[in-house]
């Protein structure tokens, strides 16, 4: 089976139908919905599973704000789910998008029966209106200097465990990567220098799993693991370190990433 692409005022989806659990993936930074699609074949086919685009991301509307946090990410997120009737859902979030979806659950915990936090980024504590983290300012210059696809071509091979020996992987992630446009990545570039996701974590009440590559030099282990243990006892599901897999480790191996979401959401995905 394969996607069907939809837009829902102003967010573009991508939407595999199924009568089963419904899991609903969000994408990093420099990433897009498509970036899901080596993993479909390795979930069940019954679930429903949908991919956004994140606001100013692949064709869906950028965010009012010109400096927004995780929480208006969040609040996006809900409208989006009403919209596509989805009450209730399993949800992952992969690097940014983990930042999303802690700040979604953190109050809207009805709504989701299991999270996965995959290479989670931490985000880097500035205050909205104060200068920029300098990697945040970086992302931010580069783009704007080098243009997307030189931009993708430069930073692309950093997410993937030894890119040149895994040539097909390192593609996928540079044509995401390649797609990005202002104003929607310097909006999340902003959420990132003001993401909390450690105090975000302390008030997670739903199951939530952590996963990261062993080899992840975007998002270290060390990050995930520290996000792991700030989960309440209540809340603190498995966390899985996969050997020889960097960031983009659900496209690198969907196989294994999958196999370690069974593992921790069995009854989800």
């Amino acid at each position: 089976m394969s996607w069907d692409a939809h837009t829902s005022e102003g967010i573009a989806y991508l939407e595999r139908p199924g009568n089963g659990p419904v899991l609903v993936l969000l994408h990093g930074i420099g990433s897009n919905a498509a970036s899901f699609t080596p993993l479909l074949a390795h979930l069940p086919a019954t679930a429903r599973v949908i991919a956004w685009n994140a606001p100013g991301y692949g064709g869906s509307e950028p965010l009012t704000q010109v400096w927004p946090q995780a929480q208006d990410y969040a609040a996006a997120l809900e409208g989006f789910l009403d919209r596509v009737k989805v009450p209730q859902c399993a949800l992952l979030g992969h690097s940014l998008g983990a930042l999303i979806a802690a700040s979604f659950v953190a109050c809207r915990a009805n709504r989701v029966t299991h999270l996965t936090l995959a290479a989670p980024a931490i985000g880097h504590g500035v205050a909205p209106g104060e200068v920029l983290s300098a990697k945040a300012q970086a992302r931010i210059d580069d783009l704007e200097r080098l243009g997307a696809v030189d931009f993708a071509k430069a930073r692309a091979p950093r997410l993937v465990y030894r890119p040149e020996d895994n040539p097909e992987t390192l593609a996928l992630v540079q044509t995401a990567m390649s797609q990005v446009s202002m104003p929607g990545y310097g909006q999340a570039a902003r959420m990132l220098a003001s993401g909390r996701l450690l105090d975000d974590a302390d008030r997670l009440w739903v199951p939530t799993d952590v996963i990261v590559g062993g080899k992840d030099q975007v998002t270290p282990p060390e990050g995930a693991r520290r996000v792991h243990h700030r989960l309440h006892a209540k809340a603190r599901g498995t966390y899985t370190e996969l050997p020889g897999l960097g960031h983009a480790l659900y496209q690198q191996d969907p196989a294994r990433f999958a196999a370690a979401l069974r593992q921790g959401a069995a009854a989800v995905v």
